[in-house]
């Protein structure tokens, strides 16, 4: 059994609060086997009667007359017999159309807590969030993060990385014994399962080959600074074709919305506000990355970059890229600006983090050219620069502090040294 000990404490910790649980994530990311293995298995050891449990599993032929609201109400309703605790698990809740009457009324019941997975947003737009405001607890779940795989990686551990950075952490490429069948697993979970479930989502007839090259597009440019009016521009000159921003701010939407990529703002550091356009895309999984674009631009600095960006989110900070202003005068005393990028400004309520990845810090120039942003942030708040070399964590004479990349995801409190 694979750890995901951070969920179930997350699960845990929201028992009986009043609310239901909401966990959401990308479709085969181990949300299913989180509530109905890892917690099930939690509750039966705690001493909860089997039968006090209730699983439905919407995704399941055998539960296909529950997408019916009345009929979900009825069956849940009829396995409740006394009034002891019971606990609700209920899988893909969005395939059930008008759920959150079913939900609202279940919280009335004072012997019901309620746990339940979503593949989409959707079922967390503005509308269900007015219906549902104050009594749902989202838990997100991601795939795989680089301490959870390393943990379960069965091979030579020096490997790890390599592993990990061109296959991703999908859970069930831990069964997987070949490259070819990881391969297939990945292309097949993009093209055919991501894919075709945003399409018949959203009921895109005629512009299904304009969604995969956008696809196809975010993935070749991943981490880099674009836009619908910059996209339009590519769709026109690489694929000479009219797309209008519109479309594919729409289709941006339905990528986000799916949880297939995330989207980043830039933040102005020293002016405090964000800036509107354009922004940075990054894959919520390497592995779907690379399969889309068959395994053929292996770019490790971005790929690095987006493994990066996928920590920090998985620890819960709040993340932006961050931009830095920088005036001075030249030679013949008349003023300039600089603007320098941070690749990552990081926020978990209670502290900062300024952090910059670099790949190779082979000589003293490179390094000044990865650190003037960070050197010209004059507030308190921690540098960092990560890097691919393995060594021991150190700070220059400006304090910035250097770590490995692999210290940096194997310990939660890395950025602590």
């Amino acid at each position: 059994m694979i750890n995901r000990d951070e969920y179930l404490k997350k699960l845990i910790s929201r028992k009986w609060n009043g609310l239901v649980k909401i966990v959401t994530g990308v479709r085969r990311c181990g949300k299913s086997y989180l509530i109905f293995n890892i917690f099930k298995k939690y509750l039966v050891d705690s001493g909860i009667d089997k039968s006090h449990i209730i699983e439905i599993q919407l995704d399941d032929d055998v539960f296909e007359e529950l997408k019916d609201r009345k009929k979900l109400g009825e069956y849940i309703r009829s396995k409740i017999v006394d009034e002891e605790e019971y606990y609700i698990l209920i899988d893909e809740i969005q395939l059930c159309d008008g759920f959150e009457m079913v939900l609202n009324g279940l919280l009335r019941k004072s012997n019901v807590d309620c746990y339940v997975t979503g593949s989409n947003s959707k079922f967390l737009s503005s509308d269900i969030i007015t219906e549902f405001r104050g009594r749902g607890d989202e838990i997100r779940v991601h795939p795989l993060s680089y301490k959870e795989f390393y943990d379960s990686f069965d091979g030579d551990k020096h490997n790890a990385y390599q592993v990990y950075s061109t296959f991703g952490g999908m859970p069930a490429l831990a069964k997987a014994t070949s490259n070819e069948s990881k391969i297939s697993y990945l292309s097949q979970l993009v093209n055919e399962v991501y894919l075709l479930d945003i399409i018949e989502r959203n009921d895109i007839k005629n512009d299904k080959k304009i969604l995969g090259e956008l696809l196809d597009i975010l993935s070749s440019s991943v981490g880099s600074l674009t836009n619908p009016t910059k996209l339009e521009k590519t769709y026109k000159s690489v694929a000479n074709l009219n797309i209008n921003k519109a479309t594919i701010s729409r289709y941006l939407d339905y990528f986000i919305d799916s949880f297939l990529i995330n989207k980043v703002q830039r933040y102005d550091i020293k002016g405090k506000a964000y800036i509107d356009s354009p922004f940075k895309y990054y894959f919520e999984d390497i592995g779907l990355r690379n399969a889309r674009i068959n395994f053929r631009q292996n770019e490790p600095t971005h790929i690095m970059e987006n493994i990066i960006f996928n920590e920090l989110i998985v620890r819960g900070y709040s993340v932006d890229v961050g931009i830095i202003e920088y005036n001075y005068k030249d030679e013949d005393k008349k003023s300039k600006r600089k603007q320098f990028e941070i690749d990552f400004v990081c926020n978990d309520g209670n502290n900062k983090y300024y952090i910059q990845s670099a790949y190779a810090l082979e000589s003293q120039e490179k390094i000044d050219v990865e650190t003037r942003g960070l050197t010209h942030i004059k507030d308190s708040y921690k540098k960092v620069v990560i890097v691919k070399d393995c060594y021991t964590p150190w700070h220059d004479d400006n304090g910035i502090l250097y770590i490995g990349i692999e210290d940096f995801l194997l310990d939660k409190n890395s950025l602590e040294k």
